[in-house]
């Protein structure tokens, strides 16, 4: 990997940590190297987004959910 203006060294991160971080909020990714070899990625976290209903069908709630359970299954919950 070749020598970039978005690769610094540690010490370099370290010392402006904050400053990196609005870089990468921007959108800007930072190669973070050791005596010049890269060995970490500094990226912007985005929370993955929810799909509302993908797993719609998947589960039919039967018509005796809320019914009481059986005595020998409520047996198991007292001993």
């Amino acid at each position: 990997m070749k020598k970039s203006m978005n690769m610094i060294n540690v010490h370099e991160a370290k010392t402006h940590l904050s400053r990196l971080l609005v870089r990468v909020e921007g959108g800007e990714e930072i190669i973070i190297a050791r005596s010049g070899k890269p060995v970490a990625r500094l990226l912007r976290y985005d929370e993955p987004r929810r799909t509302l209903g993908r797993d719609a069908g998947l589960f039919e709630v039967p018509d005796d959910f809320d019914e009481p359970l059986p005595g020998a299954v409520l047996r198991t919950f007292e001993e």
